[in-house]
């Protein structure tokens, strides 16, 4: 460990060189300076442990050079000598920052005394420094655990959902297959069975893409690829299959491009954007409902809008905030549709806080909702049908 170096400040000779011999054979290695300049200057050129700092220095005073240590060197210890006249002075530089005083004339053995306390105290205020720091290092530890736990609890409910989700078409295919292998369904009978199977494949790998996806959007992957495109032409690009699949269930859909704004996005997310917010509203609408597409700029000029309108269930007050949770679907959604992953949502959200975009809801229980979504345009660029 390096020796502790003192600075002495004071404006006479045997001063500085008594504490010089005081202190040397104690393993002090001490410097000296015969006013506040020449001290300053050196504190400046070294660094220093202590000063020792003469209250009454000609020119420059003891308390404005403390002052200006103060200000430099927070953390050197500062002890003011005094002579017997001037011990109210020393108190008041100690209420300016000096952390004791000594009094002229003094002996070596008092100064080492003076010293060595000093030296104590900032050791233990290192040390209770050092025990909040660990205190305070504990508790982050503490509050690191606890959110490990939630987050391993929310793991363990996402894998069970996960698995409860997986499993049921994967049983309903299996006991379908058994009965057909164990020669329990005619003939006849088969195609449509089949049909079934066939059918429970596609949900499974509908939910196995959706399930791909998220966890590619959380990880950003695909987040680079980006392209200015138009909010309308990827609309378009899925209209026809939206088209037919509403007008399956007896949906009319309306189609309103006011304008086509451009945005910056890797073209599969918005794609998937828009193919989920439609998806929602074919599946909860009713035969001989009716949705409505919109794509505007707001007034501002700065975002791209896009809307889905429709007349289907809508969404209870208390369900609102949770409908972008992973898995979520209300109970009326359950009822109307026994088969669903409760992705779709969450998949738009996680696009849209991608690209710093954003998203309304406005529902109501029984008469239909619209989602709402903004992204900011491509360098403010609109292109005009």
């Amino acid at each position: 460990m390096p020796p502790l170096r003192v600075l002495v400040i004071d404006d006479e000779l045997g001063i500085r060189e008594g504490c010089r011999r005081a202190l040397t054979p104690h393993g002090f290695e001490v410097d000296v300076a015969e006013n506040g300049p020449a001290g300053l200057r050196k504190l400046r050129e070294a660094h220093f442990d202590i000063l020792l700092l003469d209250a009454m220095l000609p020119g420059m005073t003891g308390l404005q050079v403390l002052e200006q240590v103060r200000q430099e060197h927070p953390d050197l210890i500062c002890i003011i000598i005094t002579g017997y006249a001037t011990v109210e002075l020393a108190v008041q530089a100690i209420r300016q920052g000096a952390h004791d005083f000594i009094a002229k004339p003094f002996t070596a053995e008092m100064l080492l005394q003076v010293i060595s306390r000093e030296l104590e105290r900032q050791r233990l205020q290192r040390e209770a420094r050092r025990v909040q720091q660990l205190e305070e290092e504990a508790r982050e530890l503490v509050r690191a655990k606890a959110e490990l736990e939630k987050l391993d609890a929310v793991e363990g409910r996402f894998m069970l959902t996960m698995v409860h989700i997986l499993r049921a078409p994967v049983a309903v295919m299996q006991n379908y297959i058994q009965l057909i292998r164990k020669g329990y369904v005619p003939a006849e009978e088969q195609p449509e069975m089949l049909e079934r199977i066939e059918q429970r494949a596609g949900e499974l790998l509908t939910t196995l893409d959706d399930l791909l996806l998220l966890a590619y959007l959380k990880e950003r992957v695909g987040a680079q690829d980006v392209e200015t495109v138009s909010l309308a032409d990827v609309l378009e690009s899925i209209l026809p299959a939206m088209s037919e699949r509403a007008q399956q269930r007896q949906i009319q859909l309306q189609v309103e491009i006011h304008d086509r704004p451009a945005v910056r996005i890797n073209p599969n997310h918005l794609k998937a954007l828009w193919s989920h917010l439609l998806d929602n509203a074919i599946r909860y609408t009713p035969p001989g409902g009716q949705m409505r597409v919109a794509i505007s700029t707001d007034p501002a000029g700065k975002q791209a809008v896009g809307a889905v309108s429709d007349t289907g269930i809508g969404i209870a007050v208390d369900d609102i905030p949770r409908i972008f949770e992973e898995f979520f679907r209300t109970e009326e959604a359950k009822r109307m549709q026994e088969t669903g992953t409760g992705l779709g949502l969450s998949i738009v959200r996680q696009v849209l806080e991608i690209y710093g975009g954003s998203i309304e809801v406005e529902s109501e229980a029984g008469q239909g909702s619209t989602f709402r979504f903004r992204l900011p345009l491509a360098e403010s660029e609109v292109v005009n049908p």
